[in-house]
């Protein structure tokens, strides 16, 4: 069940796509990738909701630029993939719901966590220099997850104020 045309959010899961980040749309996607996970892995609990998840996806885009990033990159779609969601939020212990998200584990185990009221009212740049403190702290794989020029080509430069400026090449 979801609540959202998966092809009318398309354009949202292809702006993760274009920069390494993997959907994971059932709950046995998510149980493979995080039940015997070692390293690290991001999840982004991706989103429709307006300004947080327009800053969002751009600062999760911005934040793989880093030259640290985690192992493996994967999102989720609240409201489109429910299940996938519902599992991924039984991985995030002790957290209350929120989305848009972004989750880092290490070993399988949740160690940051940046939840909508860390995202609602902040620049991309701002999402994507708390999660490469995040990355220092805790990743060891060479970014960037996708060369400099394809970033570019892709994103432009994120609307300082709110939204992507995420471009598809026809």
């Amino acid at each position: 069940m979801s609540r959202y045309d998966r092809e009318l959010v398309q354009p949202l899961w292809q702006e993760l796509q274009a920069v390494g980040v993997e959907p994971l749309t059932t709950p046995d996607d998510v149980d493979r990738v995080l039940a015997a996970a070692t390293g690290t892995t991001l999840l982004v609990v991706n989103s429709v909701c307006g300004c947080a998840a327009g800053s969002c996806r751009p600062g999760v885009a911005l934040s793989l630029q880093h030259g640290t990033i985690p192992d493996r990159l994967h999102t989720v779609f609240a409201g489109v993939d429910m299940e996938a969601t519902q599992r991924a939020r039984e991985y995030m212990k002790g957290i209350p719901p929120s989305s848009p998200s972004v989750a880092l584990f290490k070993d399988g185990r949740l160690v940051y966590m940046l939840q909508r009221s860390d995202i609602e009212g902040n620049h991309p740049q701002s999402i994507a220099q708390a999660l490469q403190g995040a990355y220092d702290r805790t990743c060891s794989r060479s970014g960037p997850s996708v060369a400099p020029e394809v970033f570019q080509e892709t994103f432009g430069s994120p609307d300082p104020t709110c939204g992507s400026s995420f471009r598809i090449k026809s």
